[in-house]
């Protein structure tokens, strides 16, 4: 098989789209240039692709309807047993839908992607089938992962399970309807600005963004790389640190990989928070959306552990209030040129590449009036930017990166965590099928203020719930230095010892 080579008229306007201004006969010898190159590629398209192994035997699977599926929360059911005698037998787990799965589909909650099926598993999945995982499928997830709420994916809604018609938050949607319901013990998601942690906290379960290239994001699809995250979701503390000791740690194809400490998270669980030095982010609290019992639910946890032994003090973190402005233009920009322009892979890093994914998600181009709205807004925002300045305000944001990163670690340096809420509001109405542009992207993006900032500086956050208003939880957020996920996990099971959350 060759490659199909280009017709003059093709080269001619390549050329013009660059900036080239080139004579007929001039492109005729670059043309004749151009042979032993496209030799080159022929070579490369003869060879068989480069990917791993798939180890465990599954089928396709089946997308549930009606009681089985009552939140819409699952994709595909499928099952596929893990290794007996492993650390995590007897547990199940779901896959938030951005995670290859080889052989079953994956749509990412995406028209454009829909009756995609990965030839790859993500290399989480074999790690948590050797610890011994059933996986039972996919979950859905928000569309392309753009929202913090759970109405935009195209398969429809996701229902919270202590509510319905409530958002369980996003982008990692179903994964949290389905931990919160009971039908799976676990769950993966996916943060780059909160859709770990904003979910667990509509639905009241434990969410943990891990500290930057902790887990190997290998085979999960990507948005922006330097604020990719995946991490565990769970309904108990002690699940969630069992599960992280089975993902975490290098598998030399994943360079937001950067030397990761691990450490054995579980013998965290019963060190309690005696000594520890909690600081309250005072510009977490009274945000223009924040809800006054959400506030005074995440001050009470603060007292309560004052009660077990921990060191509490408000703190200010004037930086905190422009970490979600810094973050916005690495999000969209970042997006736009990794996952939209260069089809879900972009290129200038060394790691494993999904060609089939990239292949597929290509065809975002012809269908991009379906693409949802909150996914339109961040790509126009992004396109005209780049268009405009040229990356300036990409490149920018980047470096101020670091001076958020320098102000959190330096109130880090005097206090083993930051404590605020996670999201300023308990879970919200879906918006209605009619609902207009303004409400439609306000559900979608209004949840981001204090987590956003940590998936630029990368530290390592977990939600936890700590109280119920209304019905409905109230999600705290705890922050600690890089791979000190150890410190979160003693804090987190610590409240959870002290009583059950909901009666709170």
């Amino acid at each position: 098989m060759t490659v199909k080579r280009p017709t003059h008229g093709q080269i001619a306007d390549i050329a013009r789209r660059l900036g080239m201004h080139m004579e007929p006969a001039r492109i005729d010898e670059f043309m004749t240039l151009m042979h032993s190159s496209f030799a080159a590629y022929d070579v490369v398209d003869a060879m068989p692709d480069n990917v791993p192994r798939v180890k465990y035997p599954r089928s396709p699977g089946y997308r549930p309807v009606g009681e089985e599926n009552r939140y819409n929360a699952w994709y595909v059911k499928t099952r596929i047993e893990g290794t007996p005698g492993g650390k995590l037998t007897g547990k199940t787990v779901a896959l938030k839908d951005n995670v290859s799965l080889a052989g079953v589909p994956m749509m990412v909650g995406a028209s454009t992607l829909e009756g995609f099926v990965p030839d790859l598993d993500a290399t989480v999945v074999p790690r948590l089938l050797d610890a011994g995982a059933t996986i039972l499928g996919k979950a859905h997830c928000e569309y392309f992962c753009l929202s913090g709420a759970s109405h935009t994916s195209a398969a429809g809604p996701v229902h919270n399970p202590l509510r319905m018609g409530y958002s369980t938050g996003g982008s990692s949607s179903g994964s949290a309807a389905l931990v919160a319901a009971g039908e799976v013990d676990m769950a993966i998601g996916g943060d780059q600005g909160g859709s770990i942690r904003i979910p667990a906290a509509f639905s009241g379960i434990y969410g943990l963004k891990p500290t930057h290239g902790l887990v190997p994001y290998t085979g999960v699809m990507p948005i922006e790389s330097t604020i990719d995250h995946i991490g565990p979701m769970t309904a108990t503390v002690a699940d969630n640190a069992l599960m992280l000791e089975a993902m975490a740690g290098e598998d030399g194809l994943d360079p937001r990989q950067y030397a990761p400490e691990i450490k054995p998270y579980t013998e965290a669980l019963g060190r309690g928070v005696k000594g520890l030095r909690i600081a309250v982010v005072k510009e977490g609290f009274g945000l223009p959306s924040s809800e006054a019992d959400v506030d005074a639910k995440v001050r009470e946890a603060a007292k309560r552990f004052a009660k077990m032994g921990a060191t509490v003090s408000e703190v200010s973190i004037t930086m905190h209030t422009l970490g979600t402005s810094i973050w916005i233009p690495v999000a969209l920009e970042g997006l736009q040129m990794q996952m939209m322009h260069g089809n879900s892979m972009g290129f200038n890093w060394k790691g494993l590449y999904s060609t089939a994914l990239l292949n597929a998600h290509s065809g975002w181009k012809s269908r991009a009036d379906d693409l949802s709205d909150s996914l339109k807004l961040s790509m126009l925002v992004a396109e005209y930017s780049l268009t405009h300045y040229r990356g300036h305000y990409y490149a920018k944001a980047q470096n101020l990166a670091r001076v958020l990163r320098d102000a959190y670690d330096a109130v880090l340096a005097e206090h083993d965590l930051l404590l605020m809420p996670t999201v300023p509001m308990k879970a919200t109405p879906i918006p209605p099928p009619d609902a207009s542009l303004a409400l439609y992207v306000q559900r979608a993006l209004e949840l981001l203020p204090n987590t956003a900032p940590f998936n630029l500086t990368g530290h390592p956050s977990i939600s936890a719930p700590c109280g119920m208003s209304d019905g409905l939880p109230v999600g705290m957020m705890l922050t600690a230095r890089n791979y000190d996920e150890p410190t979160l996990y003693a804090a987190a099971a610590a409240f959870e010892a002290s009583g059950d959350w909901r009666t709170l």
